[in-house]
């Protein structure tokens, strides 16, 4: 019996069973919601609360300096996890890393909950706080992929853009619960000195529950219908990392500064640099810290709404119309931002959050579907990984640390608005560079598969 075309399996296979399509929309979700709670946790914290407990010896500019670092150095670490888990996720399946990367993430998020401070044992609770940090780091790098991978390789072809957002509202999902959590605590539970003291940790020990709900969901997924064929026909590469900068090296290039672009606007809110810019005692605007995080929280509920519309979108008119759109909304705000948040009007803060994150959200939800689409099922995972997490790097590492930095050393917000634009316009040129291959055969059948890369140039 001869094999089924490609188009016919990608065609068949996820609507045969819609019953696992909509677990793996929940999975995808649930698991990413989790992963970046965790991972915006530490940031929120690393603005309103590592300064003072772990890094206060430093005096107050330099431990906020050192804390925001703190924050970059994992990502240092991410693209270490997109090689591991893109490796094994190209080798051994999309859903045993989805689970991997989950656990650690949980471990380490949990454990910062219980670490001493300075003040108990000295340096060592730094050295521990960024351990924990690292893994947190190494752990996100191989997430993403994974459960953009298990969403747009499950979808119909013409629906990818929205399935793909499915791992992308797991971004502000997450931001959106671990800043509940940490309204909550600051302005109910543990206002004021009692947050400091001991409220902060309880948000970190949560994440044990959270992830222990997680691991159950992904664990009741199947495999990626694609993953499945290659295991199948035993087609998967034995070097994909090494497959990957060989034929896609540019496509690498020009994804990570796609990402890179979007990343570093989002590290404006969820990595703290506004939390910590408005509250900060010692500065201009000394806004109150739970007002402010309602802010964030609300700015989320924008950025995931905006994330849904433009992978809806960009089934209809295309993966890179919509990031030209998103280019555009987020260059138009990268100076209003600071103006409106300058002022000190708690509405005028959350009025120009809200519109950041438009851009935002157009730069972000046709990203899984669009990135799937630009590498082939052999490399499929390392592709979209390395991409993801070198743009990370080069866009939202150190981005609270550098604004800061600006703001010190010029005493103006228009320095971070212009390192914001500049790194739009980044993304902006990279986006052009890139050919939209919307509704692309997906499997490992497909001719297109054996190129070198340069099907996805634009011409």
């Amino acid at each position: 019996m001869s094999l089924p075309s490609s188009a016919a399996r990608q065609t068949r296979a996820p609507s045969s069973a819609p019953a696992n399509l909509r677990r793996v929309a929940f999975a995808t979700i649930t698991g990413t919601t989790i992963e970046w709670y965790d991972f915006f946790l530490y940031a929120s914290a690393a603005a309103l609360v590592f300064p003072a407990v772990f890094f206060e010896p430093a005096g107050p500019a330099a431990a906020t300096m050192l804390s925001f670092a703190s924050v970059g150095v994992s990502f240092l670490f991410r693209p270490l996890g997109a090689f591991v888990a893109g490796h094994f996720g190209d080798r051994i399946g999309r859903k045993a890393m989805l689970v991997f990367t989950l656990i650690l993430m949980g471990a380490s998020t949990t454990l910062i909950g219980f670490l001493p401070t300075t003040e108990h044992i000295g340096i060592t609770a730094v050295v521990l706080l960024v351990l924990m940090r690292i893994l947190q780091g190494f752990s996100a790098g191989g997430e993403w992929g994974g459960a953009a991978l298990m969403a747009v390789e499950s979808a119909p072809s013409n629906r990818r853009g929205l399935w793909g957002t499915f791992p992308q509202i797991g971004v502000p999902l997450g931001m959106l619960l671990s800043s509940g959590v940490i309204a909550l605590m600051t302005g109910v539970i543990a206002p004021g000195d009692a947050f400091l003291e001991w409220g902060w940790r309880v948000p970190f020990l949560l994440s044990v529950v959270l992830v222990a709900i997680g691991y159950i969901v992904r664990r009741s997924v199947s495999e990626s219908p694609v993953f499945a064929e290659m295991s199948e026909r035993k087609q998967q590469t034995k070097m994909p990392v090494v497959v990957l900068f060989r034929r896609f090296g540019p496509v690498v290039l020009l994804t990570s500064v796609v990402f890179a672009g979007n990343n570093a606007a989002g590290y404006m809110t969820t990595g703290g640099f506004i939390q910590n810019y408005t509250t900060d005692p010692a500065g201009a605007l000394q806004l109150d810290r739970t007002a402010v995080v309602l802010g964030v929280m609300l700015s989320a509920v924008t950025w995931l709404l905006m994330t849904l519309l433009a992978g809806v979108l960009s089934d209809r008119i295309g993966r890179k119309t919509c990031y030209l759109i998103g280019w555009a909304c987020q260059l138009a705000m990268v100076f209003p931002l600071f103006w409106l948040i300058n002022t000190g009007s708690m509405a005028l803060l959350y009025l120009a959050m809200c519109l950041f994150t438009v851009g935002l959200g157009f730069t972000s939800g046709p990203q899984a579907a669009w990135y799937a689409e630009l590498y082939p099922a052999t490399v499929r995972y390392s592709g979209v990984n390395v991409s993801n997490t070198f743009g990370a790097v080069l866009g939202g590492a150190f981005a609270p640390m550098i604004a800061t930095w600006l703001v010190n050393s010029t005493g103006t917000t228009a320095s971070v608005s212009l390192y914001l634009g500049a790194l739009t316009l980044a993304g902006l040129l990279a986006t052009l560079l890139l050919r939209d291959r919307r509704g692309i055969d997906l499997g490992i059948d497909n001719a297109e598969e054996q190129s070198t890369g340069s099907t996805v140039w634009s011409r």
